[in-house]
C-alpha cells in the first residue's frame, strides 16, 4: 500500500505533465483513445465520488464560520467566469458549439486542483476547500440556469435535462462517498491516500477520449479555442483577485479566492457537452484541463513569491 500512495502521491504532483502528454498522444494517434469516450460520464462520476470520501465536517464549518468569505468565493465563481466565457465568445469569430463549450466550463464549479494550487501559493486553504465544495452542491441549480441564459442564443438548451445529469454525475457520487466514508470511517483511510491516481487517470483519460474524438476540428480551430482558454483562465485569476481586493479581504483569502475562480472543473464541462451538445463543445473544457493544470503551479509560484516579498518588506519595516 505504502507503494501505491508513492505513486499515487507522485503521479499527483506532476499532474499538468500527464495530462499534457496524453492529450498530444491522443492528437497524433486519436484511434487509440476514442473508445474511451462512452466512459466520460461514469470516470467523472468516480472523481466526484473520491471527492466525497476527502469531504468532512470541518470543510462545511468554514461556511458557517465565515460565510462572508465563502459567500464572496462562491458568487465570484458563478458570476466573472460565466460572464467572461460570455464576453469572449461574442467578441471573437468561434462556431455555435464552441461557444456554447466556452460558456458550459465557465458556469461549471470550481476544480478540485484548485485546493492544491492555493496550498502551494500560501493563500487560504481552508477557504478554498469549503468554496470548492459548496460551488460543487450548488451545481446542479446554478450551472444549467447560467447555461440557460447564456448559450440558448447560441443553441437550444435544456435546463432540466442539464440539472438531472449535474445531480447524477456530481451529487449522487459525492453523497455516496459521503456515506461509504461515514460507515465505514477509518477502514477506508488507506484507499483514499490512492485517490490522486485514480483521479489523474480518470481527468487524463477525459481529456484523452475528448481530442481524440475532436481531432480533425482541433487542427482547424485548435489555435482560436486555446488563445480563448488561455484568455478566460488568466482573466479569472485577475477579476477573483481583484474582487477580494474591492472586498478588504486578507492577501491569503485573495489568493484563495483568485484560483478557485480561475480554476474550474473543466471534466464535469466536457461530460455536459458529450451528453447534451456536440463533441467539438467539450473541446474548450479539454483544452482548459490541459491549460489550467500549466497555469495553476505558474500562478501558485508567482502568489508564493509574492508573499515572500511581504514578509521580507515587513521584516525591512521592523528592524529599520
Amino acid at each position: 500500500m505504502k507503494t501505491l500512495e508513492k505513486i499515487s502521491s507522485f503521479v499527483g504532483s506532476t499532474f499538468a505533465v500527464w495530462v499534457l502528454l496524453f492529450a498530444i498522444l491522443s492528437f497524433v494517434i486519436p484511434t487509440g483513445f476514442t473508445w474511451i469516450a462512452p466512459y466520460i460520464v461514469p470516470l467523472l462520476g468516480i472523481i466526484m465520488f473520491g471527492m466525497g470520501l476527502t469531504l468532512s465536517a470541518n470543510d462545511f464549518k468554514e461556511v458557517f464560520r465565515r460565510p462572508k468569505d465563502v459567500a464572496i468565493g462562491v458568487g465570484a465563481q458563478f458570476t466573472i467566469m460565466p460572464l467572461l466565457a460570455f464576453a469572449l465568445a461574442t467578441l471573437l469569430p468561434v462556431s455555435p458549439e464552441v461557444a456554447v463549450g466556452v460558456i458550459l466550463v465557465g458556469s461549471c464549479p470550481g476544480g478540485t486542483s484548485s485546493n492544491v494550487m492555493t496550498y502551494l501559493s500560501k493563500g487560504d486553504t481552508a477557504l478554498s476547500v469549503s468554496i470548492t465544495a459548496v460551488s460543487t452542491l450548488l451545481a446542479p441549480i446554478l450551472t444549467p440556469a447560467l447555461i440557460l441564459l447564456f448559450a440558448s442564443r447560441w443553441l437550444p438548451v435544456s435546463a432540466g435535462d442539464l440539472f438531472l445529469s449535474i445531480v447524477k454525475i456530481v451529487l449522487v457520487p459525492i453523497i455516496l462517498g459521503l456515506v461509504v466514508k461515514y460507515l465505514f470511517g477509518r477502514k477506508i483511510e488507506a484507499g483514499v491516500k490512492a485517490l490522486p491516481l485514480v483521479s489523474v487517470v480518470a481527468i487524463v483519460a477525459i481529456v484523452a477520449a475528448v481530442v481524440g474524438v475532436n481531432q480533425e476540428k482541433i487542427a482547424e480551430t485548435g489555435l482560436i479555442i486555446f488563445a480563448i482558454v488561455v484568455l478566460h483562465n488568466c482573466l479569472g485569476y485577475l477579476f477573483g483577485y481583484l474582487l477580494g481586493k474591492a472586498f478588504g479581504m486578507s492577501p491569503t483569502k485573495k489568493r484563495a479566492v483568485s484560483i478557485e475562480v480561475g480554476m474550474q472543473n473543466s471534466g464535469l464541462g466536457a461530460s455536459l457537452a458529450a451528453i447534451h451538445f456536440s463533441p467539438l463543445a467539450a473541446v474548450p473544457s479539454a483544452i482548459f484541463s490541459v491549460w489550467h493544470n500549466i497555469s495553476g503551479p505558474i500562478i501558485a509560484t508567482i502568489f508564493r513569491k509574492q508573499q515572500e516579498k511581504e514578509i521580507e518588506s515587513d521584516d525591512d519595516r521592523k528592524s529599520a
